[in-house]
């Protein structure tokens, strides 16, 4: 599942709610209350926006099999049962993906 941050998005992360205009990747700034961000600084927050999409790489993995869990049936059955198996589905999914 790759993600890469556009030159919009890092735009309006530097410069919330600005107006611009963003065509082949070039810029028309339109903002006249907001000073138009650098080349440099833009690259830059796409950099840092990246990067910490990146990082939370295993948080999305986590969800994703979280997810396919039946989690109320294994925590009523664990119940009903006297097993762990919810906790047990649950630490082999922070194990196969674990905190960076």
């Amino acid at each position: 599942m790759a993600n890469n941050i556009r030159r919009g998005e890092a735009i309006l992360s530097l410069k919330p709610n600005s107006i611009f205009i963003l065509r082949d990747n070039v810029l028309e700034w339109l903002d006249s209350e907001q000073t138009k961000p650098t080349e440099s600084e833009i690259d830059a927050e796409v950099t840092k926006l990246q990067t910490a999409y990146d990082a939370k790489e295993y948080q999305r993995k986590r969800k994703d099999k979280y997810d396919a869990l039946n989690q109320f049936e294994l925590i009523s059955d664990d119940a009903i049962n006297g097993t762990t198996t919810h906790k047990d589905a649950i630490v082999a999914i922070k194990s196969e993906f674990p905190k960076p």
